[in-house]
């Protein structure tokens, strides 16, 4: 019978040296819920390491960990704020067809501020005008003496605008103080309760002539930029 072969340290110990490089190297599982935890880095996907566990990371709002021994149920995400009360981003919902053209429609309107950007236009609010029906407000007609607007969809803000007064003003510097008494429609128009009109822009203030005549604006202009903020 022959002897067994000797494995010399000179090839025994490369092949050591080179299992534990290997085994070191290989990145190790991350852990799953309510395994111990060093770091974020131990802790599996959007989990965190809180108080030495692995648990939902409550910065990011993650439900994956059980409860009670059920597991959580997937998070809601929050509804995006209405711009029209003056947050977050705006995007058109859809368009409106009228005739051969095509109008974006809007629910919301770009944020408010102390110096809201706007483009004002002129509106009749008495009956028989340009404006149709009766402010929705106060389902009053108005006089073009009345310093009164309509405010774009978003900010009319599903009436919380009504009876309050806004300051506008123009590029010219001068200002003036009107009354918010109707929507000036994003959303739906090209019909007889809109005057045929297509849907506003979703950054309009329409004026009366006397909030023009209070800026001392070219009514013929029809549309110019103005600000406007809360009074």
């Amino acid at each position: 019978m022959g002897k067994l072969p000797v494995l010399l340290p000179s090839v025994f110990f490369p092949f050591l040296f080179f299992f534990i490089v290997v085994y070191l190297a290989s990145p190790s599982a991350a852990a799953p819920c309510n395994a111990p935890c060093r770091s974020e880095s131990d802790c599996d996907g959007n989990l965190a390491c809180i108080g030495g566990r692995c648990a939902d990371d409550p910065d990011v709002g993650t439900t994956i960990c059980p409860r009670d021994g059920k597991k959580a149920p997937p998070s809601t995400p929050k509804p995006a704020p209405r711009s029209g009360g003056g947050g977050g981003t705006c995007e058109a919902t859809g368009t409106l067809s009228c005739g051969r053209k095509t109008f974006k429609q809007f629910t919301c309107s770009p944020p408010v501020t102390s110096i809201t950007k706007a483009t004002l236009s002129l509106n009749e609010f008495g009956e028989g005008g340009s404006g149709g029906s009766p402010s929705q407000c106060d389902e009053k007609f108005h006089s073009d003496n009345e310093a009164v607007v309509a405010l774009s969809t978003g900010w009319y803000d599903g009436g919380s605008r009504c009876g309050k007064k806004i300051k506008i003003t123009a590029q010219n510097g001068r200002s003036v103080f009107a009354t918010v008494v109707d929507q000036c429609d994003s959303v739906n128009g090209c019909d007889r309760e809109h005057a045929n009109l297509p849907p506003c822009d979703n950054n309009i203030v329409d004026g009366s002539a006397a909030v023009w005549r209070a800026l001392r604006l070219n009514q013929n202009l029809g549309r110019v930029p103005v600000t406007w903020a809360m009074a």
